[in-house]
């Protein structure tokens, strides 16, 4: 447990803008109202949309905690704090967040804009995949930026595990295809693929997507396939619209949070796993080749709140 106890702490730590942004307002409301009425309410609810949980995942905790205030004829601020945290627990909960891919052979698609991460949550995926004694194949598919060649070629590197690349400006699909090739020849447990980042060409990018999709199916229907994009903790609600416009093009299967240490807007992950009812699978705290966790959604709202459980 000690691994897990680490990245807890590591966890603690990576909040602590979001906690002093979000979690120390709610603790002055709780202390500052000697009882609950519509004012304590509001004020609650002032605090955790500026938190960036956004607007409707807040309706629904707050319309959650009402309703349980109501039931258990709780009187004091004080007495429903646990309520709050529990609420935003249940906010995120999608039932068990789903590794198969890890045990099956599989083709990991990694989407998401020039910027957030991606290349680098993939070599740090890799790493931990091989690691798991899994064998890894990397796909540079995000042909049209050159640094991302470069960079993911570096990660093969440090990760000690093989990549297929064409030079800049190739056609992603016909990388695909090499990358499938290989990885039915070579038996490979986990091929992933790093794909386009250019939100701003949307029509091209989606049929890019569809494209890449129509391949993997065509050439490697067995292979067990998940869809992850990463998203940048720091731009909050942005990443929320990002998502949605991705989601339109891919069946997204999960969610890679990154820089969540760098942001006060860690609220983002209830609201992204509550609004689009894809789960965050994995979070980055920190710049090290281990700071990329599996995601516990309960692990999470402790840290934000600081509140170690007693088996942790």
């Amino acid at each position: 447990m000690s691994e897990k106890k680490g990245f807890f702490g590591r966890l603690v730590q990576g909040l602590t803008k979001t906690r002093d942004n979000i979690v120390n307002s709610i603790d002055s409301i709780f202390s500052g109202f000697s009882s609950i009425d519509e004012d304590f309410y509001e004020e609650l609810e002032e605090v955790l949309i500026m938190g960036d949980l956004g607007i409707n995942t807040t309706n629904s905790i707050m319309e959650n905690l009402r309703n349980k205030v109501k039931e258990e004829k709780i009187k004091y601020p004080a007495e429903c704090k646990a309520l709050l945290i529990n609420s935003i627990k249940e906010q995120m909960d999608l039932g068990e967040n789903a590794y198969e891919f890890e045990n099956k052979k599989s083709v990991v698609l990694v989407i998401g804009v020039n910027g957030v991460g991606k290349t680098t949550s993939i070599g740090k995926l890799a790493d931990q995949l091989r690691e798991q004694g899994k064998s890894v194949l990397l796909a540079a598919a995000d042909t049209f930026r050159a640094a991302a060649i470069d960079q993911l070629e570096e990660w093969s590197r440090r990760a000690n595990v093989p990549i297929i690349a064409q030079k800049e400006g190739s056609d992603p699909a016909a990388v695909i295809y090499d990358a499938v090739q290989s990885a039915k020849a070579r038996n490979v447990d986990v091929l992933i693929c790093d794909t386009a980042g250019r939100l701003h060409n949307k029509k091209n990018l989606m049929e890019e997507l569809k494209k890449i999709n129509r391949i993997i199916d065509k050439e490697y229907p067995d292979a067990y396939r998940e869809t992850l994009i990463v998203l940048d903790g720091t731009t909050g609600q942005n990443a929320l619209a990002q998502a949605k416009i991705f989601m339109e093009a891919a069946n997204i299967t999960g969610i890679i949070l990154t820089k969540m240490d760098g942001t006060a807007k860690g609220g983002i992950a209830v609201a992204i796993q509550s609004e689009l009812g894809v789960p965050v699978k994995y979070i980055g705290v920190g710049e090290k080749i281990d700071d990329l966790q599996k995601f516990d959604s309960n692990d999470f709202v402790n840290a934000l709140f600081d509140k170690r459980e007693e088996n942790q």
